[in-house]
């Protein structure tokens, strides 16, 4: 396989390339990072007593703690990340 160091020589190459990529190849520490900048997840906590909803970053890093879980969606969504619920 011939790999250009100018993607813009062959996009149609990179894009087949990419879809092709085989996620069980990955180390651990990219699997921790997958998904990192794409996904956040939102879980009902309570903070000193109070319900509220936490986000946190695919990896695991906690990121807010809002109200709602509507409000903590449409952080989510203004972040332009997709937002997924942990029961």
């Amino acid at each position: 396989m011939n790999i250009d160091s100018d993607n813009h020589a062959n996009p149609a190459a990179t894009s087949v390339e990419a879809a092709a990529f085989d996620i069980r190849h990955l180390s651990e520490e990219q699997l921790a990072k997958l998904g990192v900048a794409q996904i956040a997840y939102v879980k009902p906590v309570f903070v000193n007593g109070v319900q509220g909803f936490a986000i946190h970053a695919a990896d695991g890093t906690a990121m807010a703690v809002a109200g709602d879980r509507d409000i903590a969606i449409a952080a989510i969504l203004q972040h332009e990340m997709h937002p997924l619920s942990v029961h």
